[in-house]
């Protein structure tokens, strides 16, 4: 049964055939050696620039490729497709570079984004702490100004790419007693005194991922790296920005759920059991016909909600909708094939084992899916 999404056309299949060239060659023969390094090779973010692969939907003036979202959505899908999870090139272009994009001056567009697009700067975004989760209104960084430079102290845990990562916007407060109104968002190179890297987390997923701990020990940067045109508008950049990282994940989820079905579908038909295939046992057949069913409906969703953000239309609750089902629904699916695949689903040289723990934050991050809930039974 084939599914095409209704926003491809022409052009995203000459760039799909370019992606997946790039995502074979360069990742899926380096997918366990950057697994056992946990991070992927500094070198891929420079090859990525060379061929174009980079800040995909920012505009050509400041370096990027003057797409939209359906191509960083096409590039998303090769790189599962090649085999790896690994690569937090949708952070980079899809989030960290649309922060500067959609609030920066002309000045940091100008200074910071063709860095993003060649590759010579890896983007991370630090939102969460060591005691802060989903709440973002509660970060203790604090970014105090003196003179014409802001303190930036504090510090950030599960940041993706911030093992590699050369320019991170940093969510702190520039006034503690104003709450959610007193914060900013404030971009801290990482060659600045003071920046350090932690660990790089010893995750059960997304092994060759570099998600580190960051340190911001008396950081201090011009009061020109804020993001925006005054003090205290981090809180609703994040509102207005994390939408497109909820689309994120749905995306990220109804390609997991895909790849899982085609993958167990490939090893029920090969296996034999009782003399026969796997696949030909009713219950196989049935189950593997609802996760088809439920990857159908969550890819319609999906393109629904892609076609209205490439409108504009996308609102809040409708994505957090998106985010919630498939992230949960892709996590079901795949626990249900891995259960078809008996043992050898449990073996990491497996593709669904690590389909199974890669998939399982995803349910976590973006807002964990409780918060979701919350946010969709406010507009009830």
């Amino acid at each position: 049964m084939s599914y095409r999404s209704p926003w491809m056309d022409e052009d995203l299949d000459a760039f799909k055939d370019l992606a997946k060239n790039f995502c074979e060659k360069e990742l899926t023969p380096n997918v366990e050696r950057w697994m056992e390094n946990h991070q992927v090779d500094r070198e891929l973010w420079r090859k990525a620039g060379e061929v174009g692969l980079l800040c995909l939907s920012i505009p050509e003036e400041y370096g990027g490729g003057g797409g939209t979202f359906a191509h960083e959505t096409v590039l998303v899908e090769q790189q599962a497709r090649a085999g790896d999870s690994g690569w937090g090139v949708l952070l980079h272009n899809a989030i960290v570079a649309h922060y500067i994009l959609a609030y920066g001056t002309e000045e940091q567009k100008l200074a910071w984004l063709p860095k993003m697009a060649s590759g010579e700067w890896v983007g991370a975004i630090a939102m969460t702490e060591p005691g802060t989760g989903s709440d973002l209104q509660s970060v203790k960084t604090k970014a105090v100004r003196d003179g014409d430079e802001y303190v930036v102290s504090g510090a950030k845990t599960f940041i993706t790419n911030g093992g590699q990562a050369d320019v991170i916007i940093v969510v702190a407060k520039t006034d503690t007693a104003k709450g959610a109104d007193g914060t900013s968002l404030i971009v801290v190179e990482a060659d600045r005194p003071g920046f350090r890297r932690g660990r790089v987390l010893d995750k059960i997923g997304l092994k060759s991922q570099d998600t580190a701990e960051l340190f911001f020990d008396e950081v201090r940067v011009p009061v020109t790296n804020l993001i925006g045109t005054a003090e205290g508008q981090g809180f609703v950049q994040l509102m207005q920005q994390l939408p497109q990282e909820r689309l994120i994940i749905g995306v990220t989820s109804v390609i997991a759920m895909e790849l899982a079905l085609e993958t167990t579908l490939a090893y029920t038909k090969d296996r034999q059991a009782f003399g026969r295939p796997v696949y030909n046992f009713q219950n196989t057949k049935f189950k593997l016909a609802e996760i088809a069913t439920e990857a159908r409906i969550g890819r319609v969703f999906l393109d629904d909600c892609i076609a209205k953000h490439l409108k504009g239309e996308l609102d809040i609750p409708t994505v957090a909708m998106l985010k919630w089902w498939t992230s949960e629904r892709a996590m079901v699916a795949i626990d249900e094939c891995l259960q078809l695949h008996g043992g050898y689903g449990y073996m990491n040289e497996y593709p669904i084992a690590r389909m199974w723990t890669d998939q399982r934050v995803q349910k976590i991050y973006g807002g964990t899916n409780e918060i979701m809930k919350e946010i969709i039974s406010r507009t009830l």
